[in-house]
């Protein structure tokens, strides 16, 4: 085959690798288009994407282990919650603690969106862990919970601390057995 021959077969090949890797994490964003975070989540979804997973923005960039962990591989927001300040602490930095997140990723306006769509949409799928009665010697019994300041705040203050109740839709440590 002559090079003039075998050009058109490289971009047919090129075009078809393109396509498969656009198809990776498609599943789109489920969030309402009249949300006032869908614009967040649409900016999400086309930046964040390959390194982040979180399910309502239709991503899937984190690792399903921490043992098969990559560098470049952000966390799984479907399994922990972030605050609005954190994550615009972390696009103007570059991520937290030395990983590679591109700096400012998005800026402005943007950024915000972002960190709103993310502090309402992060952790949503934590697991919701029962309380357990925690008593040392010498000591008024507590409830370490999940939700942790109420309880550890009516032990301190002579009250009983009732076990947290899950949050609405928590999955039940017993269920996913």
């Amino acid at each position: 085959m002559s090079v003039r021959a075998k050009t058109p077969v490289r971009i047919a090949a090129l075009c078809a690798c393109a396509c498969l890797v656009a198809a990776c994490g498609s599943e789109g964003v489920s969030v309402p288009k009249s949300s006032p975070y869908y614009r967040g989540a649409v900016l999400f979804h086309e930046r964040c994407a390959g390194c982040h997973t979180l399910s309502v923005a239709g991503t899937e960039g984190s690792p399903t282990s921490v043992a098969d962990r990559l560098r470049n591989q952000g966390p799984n927001f479907n399994l922990r919650k972030e605050t609005v300040q954190t994550v615009l602490y972390a696009i103007r930095n570059g991520g937290f603690s030395g990983q590679i997140m591109p700096q400012n990723v998005v800026v402005g306006k943007e950024a915000e969106e972002v960190a709103r769509f993310l502090a309402h949409y992060a952790g949503d799928q934590i697991p919701y862990v029962p309380s357990v009665e925690i008593s040392l010697p010498g000591e008024k019994t507590t409830t370490a919970t999940s939700a942790g300041a109420a309880a550890a705040a009516a032990a301190t203050s002579g009250g009983t601390a009732a076990p947290a109740k899950p949050p609405a839709g928590a999955k039940s440590a017993k269920a996913g057995k």
